[in-house]
């Protein structure tokens, strides 16, 4: 055994030195349940997310994205949580004991990551470590594909078996590489702001002469959302705009909208946009103080594309969530939306089935091919800003335009029981609650229970013609599984 193939083996190998036993099998609690969820590894930093963990992470997601140890580029981001720069140091530890060489972009947005591991030459791979719109104790690690795509499930499946110690040392080809080198690229970024301001201003559009609030969440992107804006001739006010890892999330951003609503009144300004930790998603606030979502995002910007003759075959993708008011005013004008389970990754991939140029969430992930490989927040906040701006209306005016939401209710139960949270589908109570609520609403509501992959929560989702129908089975499908599931 060489000197290398040795150092290696151990670092494949670590171990607990209270148990003697794999690393991946003791040192950290795994749980029964994927590692995995719908956006990457997520978790409570100290639970399951460990720098341990991270390293054995980075190792094998070293061996998925460079299998015949031909060497390569990782980009790595991070968000402002206090634990994303440990996190982020693990991580590089194992990738560079793989032979990878890591670029580290430092504080950057989730879409910063995807947009220049798909751009520069030599990557074959980027990691952003986030968790996005949950608390501050919580954090995350995504896994992009040389494209700036989620990593495949086959990739990650094979990094969680690495970890898990499914893998031998055998498995592991000798990197004719050798080691990697760590290397701070922070100047990476404006590349990426640059992609951002290029494409509007090609057009000789801009924002000269709009107010625009920001709330930037504590997060990832304080320090190049004002900028771009700017760039673009906005005049800016910006909230909660400094990297704040104890306070990431908390009461603001996309998930609380209440402060950004209240400044764009204060401030007598046009629109505002509300980002979340990691700035992949966005929503709006009119000058009403209204919240603009996902759906009207898309319905507006797709009635844009459409226009320009930038949509093929007049096609929206959305989730499962996606409000019935937008899917019967989008087909009433011709166009077909086509739905898919929740989580971005499976609107990007029914896009690229089907050749769709516009998918996205209600929650404001939203993905336009002719701009960007990823859900952006802040380029699809400065479309639609400049989609207004260009309209010569308010946002206000446009969306009073476009259709009327269905009664819809989302109610989120905690429940920290991993297991049980993950095969919820095989409580019988809830399914004939399911089913009976199904049966009285008919064609004029429907019903949606799911596990969130990135909280511990169950979320029942109610949607209806009517308030009564909508309150009356959210209350009875809630209680339900608060009385079988909740430990």
């Amino acid at each position: 055994m060489s000197v290398r193939e040795s150092v290696l083996e151990r670092q494949t190998k670590l171990v607990n030195p209270t148990t003697d036993l794999p690393l991946g099998q003791c040192a950290i609690a795994l749980p029964q349940t994927k590692l995995f969820g719908t956006d990457g590894i997520r978790g409570r930093v100290g639970e399951i997310l460990t720098a341990p963990l991270a390293l054995q992470a980075g190792l094998w997601a070293g061996r998925a994205l460079d299998p015949h140890g031909q060497g390569g580029v990782v980009i790595i981001g991070q968000d402002s949580r206090h634990s994303s720069s440990m996190l982020a140091m693990a991580l590089s530890a194992g990738l560079t004991a793989a032979g990878l060489e890591v670029w580290d972009l430092g504080l950057c947005p989730t879409p910063c990551v995807a947009y220049l591991t798909a751009s520069s030459s030599g990557a074959i791979g980027g990691v952003m470590i986030s968790a996005s719109h949950n608390p501050p104790p919580d954090n995350g690690i995504k896994f992009f594909g040389a494209d700036g795509t989620k990593l495949s499930p086959t990739a990650q499946a094979q990094i969680e078996a690495g970890i898990r110690g499914q893998l031998g040392y055998d498995d592991v080809s000798d990197r004719a590489s050798g080691w990697g080198r760590h290397h701070n690229r922070h100047e990476l970024t404006l590349s990426y702001a640059q992609s951002l301001v290029g494409p509007i201003a090609s057009k000789r559009l801009d924002l000269a002469g709009m107010k625009i609030v920001l709330d930037l969440a504590w997060g990832a992107a304080a320090h190049i959302a004002p900028q771009v804006f700017r760039d673009l001739g906005a005049t800016t006010i910006c909230l909660h705009d400094q990297p704040d890892g104890d306070r990431i999330n908390v009461n603001c951003g996309s998930t609380h909208l209440d402060l950004l609503a209240e400044a764009v009144h204060a401030h007598s300004a046009d629109l505002g946009f509300a980002f979340d930790g990691d700035a992949d998603r966005v929503l709006a606030v009119d000058c009403q103080g209204r919240e603009i979502d996902g759906d009207y995002i898309l319905y507006l910007w797709g009635q844009q594309l459409r226009q320009a003759d930038q949509l093929p075959d007049d096609t929206i993708v959305s989730t499962v969530m996606a409000n019935l008011g937008f899917e019967r005013a989008w087909q009433a004008q011709g166009g077909t939306l086509l739905r898919t389970s929740v989580g971005d990754r499976y609107v990007h991939a029914a896009m690229m089935e089907t050749g769709a140029a516009l998918g996205g969430e209600q929650s404001g992930h939203v993905i336009c091919s002719h701009y960007g490989v990823s859900g952006d927040g802040l380029m699809t906040a400065l479309h639609l800003a400049a989609l207004v701006r260009n309209s010569g209306q308010r946002l206000a005016d446009l969306v009073d335009a476009s259709f009327k939401t269905y009664p819809q209710s989302l109610e989120n139960i905690r429940i920290e029981d991993r297991d049980r949270r993950a095969n919820w589908e095989s409580c019988e109570p809830l399914q004939l609650a399911i089913a009976h609520a199904e049966a009285d609403m008919g064609d004029q509501g429907r019903v949606l229970v799911r596990a969130s992959g990135t909280e511990p929560l169950i979320r029942v989702m109610v949607e209806a013609e009517t308030d009564e129908l909508v309150n009356h089975w959210t209350d009875n499908l809630v209680l339900t599984v608060r009385q079988h599931l909740v430990g």
